[in-house]
């Protein structure tokens, strides 16, 4: 490899600590260099790209639409650099993997399995970060989130996991005390509960006389996440319309109910594995999804 080469995979990987990193210190840290080498490294690289890559401010790092487009095509090339050491080693995975989640599907289909991930790849070190917010990968460095919904950043490659249905339902002890709604405008006076994330938050689609009708569904409890809404739909705090995936288990053992099933309109959600850039998977994501794949339960396509 010529020297020309070494040295712009060179720059590349310092780039891309700094931006993984979040600032010239911690990268230089990481890279045993001294800042100042760290600036004149990405000051001689904006120079010869003839491009701003960072903007930079005495807080925060932000990657212009220039450093975003070097900032995937490095992360691709550096990774396929590694993929073809690690095969050319010993085949094992190697790497620190970034994972982001979903809270509720990350706690079900992450966490239990981790041990077994991680026994199959030794070599590997795993973060995890969940939340229900819609995060930017950059913003997060994540290596490879799990979305679920409708996918909107045309930057992301993404694979297919399941489909979930959405379920309106409420606890045996909420209905008790509140009674059951027998069709959709029966909702009006319970408290429904919906996500912060959602718009609009108090009207849910019903399929009323062959249409698919938004039904006023008026509640004062919101939340950013599956996992709270479980446990207070557990708790008998109200009704909610929620991933079926999430109650499937409280479902099937009586602990909460589903409603107006004669008028649910069948529509699902898409779960995916999504990375960032094209081209092939990084060597460890690839390995996480497929193991993903392995473990979630195939009746979570049609839950």
């Amino acid at each position: 490899m010529s020297k020309l080469v070494m040295e712009r995979l060179g720059e590349m990987e310092v780039f891309v600590r700094v931006v993984h990193e979040g600032g010239f210190s911690k990268a230089a840290r990481s890279l045993d260099l001294t800042p100042s080498a760290v600036s004149k490294l990405i000051a001689r690289l904006e120079e010869r790209l003839g491009a701003r890559l960072l903007v930079r401010t005495t807080r925060s790092l932000t990657l212009t639409d220039e450093g975003r487009a070097f900032f995937e095509a490095s992360g691709r090339i550096l990774q396929e650099v590694s993929d073809a050491e690690d095969a050319a080693a010993s085949g094992s995975v190697r790497g620190r993997l970034r994972i982001t989640s979903s809270l509720t599907f990350g706690n079900m289909y992450v966490v239990p399995h981790l041990d077994d991930f991680l026994a199959r790849n030794p070599d590997l070190a795993v973060e995890l970060a969940f939340t229900d917010d819609l995060v930017s990968l950059l913003a997060q460095q994540a290596d490879v989130a799990i979305r679920i919904g409708p996918l909107s950043d045309s930057s992301l490659t993404a694979r297919k996991i399941g489909d979930v249905r959405r379920v309106v339902c409420a606890s045996p002890n909420y209905l008790d005390k509140h009674g059951v709604p027998a069709v959709p405008a029966d909702l009006e006076p319970h408290q429904c509960m919906s996500f912060t994330f959602r718009t609009p938050k108090d009207r849910w689609p019903f399929l009323i006389g062959g249409n698919v009708v938004e039904q006023l569904a008026p509640g004062s409890i919101e939340v950013n996440n599956g996992e709270t809404m479980r446990h207070l739909l557990l708790t008998g705090a109200g009704i909610a319309r929620v991933g079926r995936f999430i109650v499937a288990d409280d479902i099937e053992a009586g602990r909460v109910v589903p409603l107006l099933e004669d008028f649910n309109p069948g529509d699902v959600e898409t779960i995916h594995a999504v990375y960032v850039g094209a081209g092939p998977l990084p060597r460890r994501v690839r390995a996480f999804i497929d193991f993903l794949m392995e473990v979630i339960p195939p009746r979570l396509a049609v839950l």
